[in-house]
């Protein structure tokens, strides 16, 4: 079930803003897919901190991803960004691990009912 842990970074190396990697138990980093796919809030990327559309497009990748059941990540992911996204701090870098996701998707899941 999905990655050891998620990071979003502000600022990466390359000059990307809000970028989000993932990093799985060997320790190798790819990029979370924004899955668009499932639902386009915001082909500009991600970000957090805030309700909009990036933080609703990294709550949904997030969950696409940790659960790897699109049908929960579209039914959860309005309410996480509200649990766990929008209370993120918009300024600085953070980690969740699949602990913290999960704690996230309980949170959800009591909002929605």
């Amino acid at each position: 079930m999905g990655a050891r842990a998620y990071v979003g970074k502000r600022t990466m190396p390359n000059g990307l803003e809000w970028a989000v990697i993932m990093v799985d138990r060997r320790g190798r980093i790819t990029h979370l897919p924004p899955r668009n796919d499932l639902f386009n809030h915001s082909p500009d990327g991600f970000s957090w901190g805030y309700s909009g559309s990036g933080p609703a497009q990294l709550a949904l990748a997030l969950l696409a991803h940790h659960l790897d059941d699109d049908d929960d990540a579209l039914r959860l992911y309005q309410a996480f960004k509200d649990a766990v996204v929008a209370a993120m701090d918009q300024e600085s870098d953070w980690t969740l691990t699949a602990d913290d996701i999960n704690r996230g998707i309980a949170a959800a899941e009591g909002r929605i009912g």
